[in-house]
């Protein structure tokens, strides 16, 4: 199911603009290295980056030649999860694994800037206060007057285009983003599950999110 508003149309590559390498090391001391480009050209104008992790150059050179495809996520920006460490929701510690999964395959995480599914941060915590009101997370997004799922992935596609990739394995849990990038241009050759990042104060978000929009969460050990 597509969640977005926007006519869904395939993307034309975007334009490296810089490529820098990075150190990166999160706190429970797991460290890799980064080549972090920017871009010019994307479509919403935004300042989305693409971390290649790992080989992933050779990622690329083997796909293009009919091997297997690198291991990508798009990952949507969550200040509250990836930078302080919030349990209302698994956005960080998705963050952790996926850098390391794929810097051991080879890859790139698409860090892209739509923070609350494209509502913005602000928007974000109006709708924490409506869950603490009983809403869940798409009934507080619809209560704002906003669309349960903003998020557009036409960037994470151009992105990918300008590295010179067309085929992925998508590591993610939401089938829409498998859908968009599809419809965008890029062939999803498997979509690979992350880990489960339960825990009390986050169970009804997760449980919430497979039931409502698919997402391919096993839960049966926390809720029925």
């Amino acid at each position: 199911m597509t969640l977005s508003y926007l006519t869904p149309k395939a993307a034309s590559p975007a334009e490296v603009r810089t490529r820098v390498r990075v150190p990166v090391r999160f706190a429970d001391g797991y460290a890799t290295v980064a080549d972090v480009f920017t871009f010019h050209n994307l479509a919403d104008g935004r300042e989305h980056l693409a971390l290649g992790l790992g080989d992933w150059e050779a990622a690329v050179t083997r796909a293009a030649s009919g091997d297997e495809a690198p291991l990508v996520r798009p990952h949507s920006e969550c200040m509250t999860g990836d930078v302080f460490g919030s349990q209302r929701c698994d956005c960080g510690p998705q963050l952790r694994e996926a850098v390391e999964r794929i810097a051991d395959a080879g890859g790139f995480l698409l860090y892209l800037r739509q923070e609350g599914r494209g509502i913005g941060l602000y928007a974000k915590l109006d709708a924490y206060a409506l869950q603490d009101s009983g809403l869940d997370t798409y009934e507080a997004n619809l209560a704002l007057g906003r669309g349960e799922d903003e998020r557009d992935y036409e960037t994470a596609a151009q992105m990918l285009l300008g590295l010179g990739v067309d085929r992925i394995r998508l590591l993610s849990n939401n089938p829409d983003k498998a859908a968009q990038l599809r419809e965008r241009g890029i062939a999803v050759d498997a979509q690979v599950a992350t880990g489960v990042h339960v825990c009390d104060t986050n169970v009804h978000y997760l449980a919430t999110k497979r039931d409502h929009t698919g997402h391919t969460l096993d839960l049966t050990r926390f809720v029925s």
